[in-house]
């Protein structure tokens, strides 16, 4: 045999073993479940696909927790993980969802609402596959995900995504990208679905309050802010006030425009009665000039690349050697969720949401995230949900 023939032979061995570990790497990646504890303040869990049955069976689908009050009131709505690489609003979901009780009204939380997209990542950014956040029992392990849904559960792109239905030209993978797609339609595609079924979920339910939760990067002036249309900018704004006085952390309030379509606290407004709010904290992790997409980089926001922008003034939040740690983020979510919640029932008794037992930003900070999850060993089979 040939000394070429034996070369040959050794790459595609080598190239064939690179490709089954890349492989299986992905596929333990999208099928990894995360234990969820439904706290006791859950009263009952539904299935997004109940409120269009396209999403039953796909990779789509996933948990709605409602927990409700014993005295009626209103209803907010907490959408998590609309772009899945944006971790914060997962984990501040999750604080709510095993912590909270409400002593009026429901909150409804989708820690997944882009299922798809939670289960992919971006490998050719160097992305991690897991992230872990420490808590009094361990670490507990997170998948990273993308922000648009996986080709394996949507495909094939088009060209141009014609948003429905507006006409509107969008980015062809904007038809992936779960705050585009609003206000969705029944027999679209998956991730149009996605958003039918929330926006029927806010009509049917009587939604009063929709949040959807965000991360964005240091260098986008749309960032450590709440941004609103029109309807629900009296709120949005004495939540800002309020938390800038009170808090001590930086907040401001982003009209939503009208002119571009697809986003959520545009779409939710004009398509329901429910009054919407889009939340963004920093994420240093999302931005161009940094050093490695790493875990630590993803947790602590440290790098040594934006502070140096900072120090020329080219970032739009405040930053030094700390950098944008996860408890910071995780925190100003939970301050703002409770906020907004606090500011629309003092002026709408009747339909007030009253939420009790969540940690604001300075508990947050202080304890870190972690110190908010319950151990899985410890709850209840029947409490605890994979996704």
């Amino acid at each position: 045999m040939s000394r070429q023939i034996i070369y040959k032979s050794a790459m595609v061995l080598i190239i064939g073993a690179v490709t089954v570990i890349g492989g299986l790497q992905l596929y333990q990646h999208r099928h990894f479940q995360t234990p969820i504890i439904a706290g006791p303040g859950v009263t009952k869990i539904k299935k997004l696909s109940e409120y269009a049955p396209g999403l039953k069976g796909t990779m789509a689908d996933t948990n709605v927790f409602f927990l409700e009050g014993s005295e009626p009131g209103g209803k907010m709505l907490v959408i998590a993980s609309t772009h899945s690489n944006e971790p914060s609003a997962l984990l501040s979901s999750l604080i709510f969802l095993e912590n909270a009780a409400v002593e009026k009204g429901t909150l409804i939380i989708i820690p997944h609402f882009n299922n798809s997209g939670s289960r992919s990542t971006r490998q050719g950014d160097g992305y991690p596959l897991y992230f872990h956040i420490k808590t009094p029992w361990g670490n507990k392990k997170f998948r990273m995900g993308n922000r648009v849904a996986a080709p394996l559960d949507q495909w094939p792109d088009p060209d141009v995504y014609v948003h429905y239905p507006d006409k509107q030209l969008l980015s062809f993978l904007d038809v992936r990208n779960t705050n585009r797609t609003w206000p969705g339609r029944p027999n679209g595609a998956l991730m149009e679905k996605v958003t039918y079924a929330a926006m029927e979920l806010i009509r049917k339910e009587n939604v009063d309050l929709a949040i959807d939760i965000h991360g964005a990067e240091t260098m986008f002036p749309v960032t450590n802010c709440i941004v609103a249309p029109e309807k629900s900018m009296r709120i949005a704004t004495m939540t800002s006030l309020t938390l800038k006085a009170m808090e001590g952390f930086d907040n401001h309030v982003e009209p939503s425009p009208t002119g571009f379509r697809g986003l959520s606290h545009r779409e939710i407004g004009d398509f329901s009665e429910a009054l919407p709010f889009l939340l963004e904290a920093p994420i240093p992790f999302l931005d161009q000039p940094t050093g490695p997409k790493t875990e630590n980089l993803l947790l602590d926001g440290k790098d040594p690349f934006l502070l140096k922008l900072a120090q020329k003034g080219m970032l739009f939040v405040p930053y030094d050697e700390t950098g944008w740690p996860m408890a910071k983020r995780v925190g100003q979510h939970c301050s703002a969720v409770l906020e907004i919640a606090k500011q629309y029932s003092q002026k709408n008794q009747e339909r007030a949401v009253k939420i009790s037992n969540v940690p604001r930003y300075k508990e947050v900070v202080e304890n870190g995230v972690g110190f908010y999850y319950k151990d899985p060993s410890k709850a209840k089979k029947e409490n605890i949900f994979y996704n």
